[in-house]
């Protein structure tokens, strides 16, 4: 039968600890044992209490019990899982890879607790980490705890991730994704393209970066999107290519989407000298990094390849597109987006349109 035990543990520094044990005996001897330490004497007597109840529920934990793994096994599981890990994005996948990399993944799962999660967030901040960097670990190791049990049979229902969220949140260690409203000057995307063109002059370049540069403005693609782009994509007829696998939070998959080039963008298309399969058959992070030093050298400050989406739909608004019809070109689902960047651009157009109607 299994039982708890907690005992108190003061330490060197003044404060007190409370190590609950849980175990299971049979003959007078053990033949499970774990443990865990927490600050308060109810955490501890709370999950002793809970792990027992697991325990004569569903028997003795498994070789692949939470004691035997440590966070950056199961990580790596997740990241090894095609359902999971395989359908992840780029973001997704280098935070994890990242974590891999951290003193959280040494850590058996039995013994993570709420507050190692909150040591490695609060270690982030002090290397210059920003919070919403910071709040993508907490967010992803969250997802990757949860799948311990469920998917992998892991006998291991904790989640020391989402319950350090709320005091993380409290800290200002974490915080939500700031809405970006960044957009590019027109000086600042013609420096851009006169140094890209500059660059493509050197022998070893074989990127024609300028080119996708323009393009993912006036296509409104995101940086992935546009070099998966296979010749096959595209419809001459209508002047439009198909994207798969488009962007969106409910479905990781089968979002193929029907998008026009308009203006310069089918140009652009057409001029490429086909290299294989793909239209850009590049490495989309060769391609972001090659702008980056680009941008960097100039000077140019808080410009992400991302803000090149915006740029897009912020000039087909000012060439007089409905909020619908630059949806069809961005992808997006939600029009919430694209009616902020309207809004932020025509501020004025409500108070127009009032002053007309309450003048007749």
């Amino acid at each position: 039968m299994a039982y708890y035990s907690v005992e108190k543990r003061p330490r060197a520094d003044g404060t007190v600890k409370y190590r609950c044990t849980v175990g299971v005996k049979e003959g007078g001897k053990y033949i499970y044992r774990e443990n865990r330490t927490f600050s308060k004497a109810a955490m501890a007597k709370s999950w002793g209490i809970r792990r027992v109840v697991e325990i004569e529920q569903s028997g003795l934990p498994k070789p692949d019990s939470p004691s035997k793994i440590k966070v950056g096994e199961l990580i790596q599981m997740y990241l090894d899982e095609p359902g999971l890990g395989g359908k992840a994005g780029t973001t997704k996948k280098y935070v994890l890879s990242s974590l891999l990399r951290s003193s959280l993944a040494d850590i058996y799962l039995s013994k993570l607790s709420v507050n190692d999660v909150i040591e490695h967030c609060k270690l982030r901040r002090a290397s210059g980490t920003g919070p919403n960097t910071v709040s993508q670990d907490v967010s992803y190791l969250t997802v990757t705890l949860d799948s311990a049990k469920s998917v992998f049979g892991i006998n291991y229902t904790d989640n020391p991730a989402r319950d350090s969220k709320v005091i993380l949140n409290q800290m200002g260690v974490i915080a939500k994704s700031n809405v970006r409203s960044r957009r590019p000057t027109k000086d600042e995307i013609q420096l851009i393209l006169d140094a890209l063109k500059e660059h493509e002059k050197r022998k070893q370049v074989q990127i024609p970066y300028s080119d996708i540069f323009m393009f993912s403005i006036l296509s409104c693609m995101r940086i992935g999107e546009v070099c998966k782009i296979k010749w096959t994509d595209v419809d001459y007829s209508t002047r439009s290519v198909v994207v798969k696998d488009r962007k969106d939070p409910r479905k990781k998959t089968g979002n193929h989407m029907v998008v026009p080039l308009l203006g310069e963008s089918w140009d652009i298309l057409n001029k490429q000298k086909p290299k294989g399969d793909r239209i850009f058959p590049f490495n989309p992070a060769s391609i972001s990094k090659g702008v980056r030093i680009v941008k960097q050298s100039l000077g140019i400050e808080d410009l992400r390849y991302h803000d090149l989406r915006r740029e897009g739909a912020s000039r087909l608004f000012e060439a007089g597109f409905s909020i619908e019809e630059v949806a069809q070109v961005t992808g997006h689902k939600s029009l919430n987006t694209l009616w902020r960047v309207y809004t932020e651009l025509f501020p004025q157009n409500l108070h127009d349109k009032y002053n007309k109607l309450t003048s007749k």
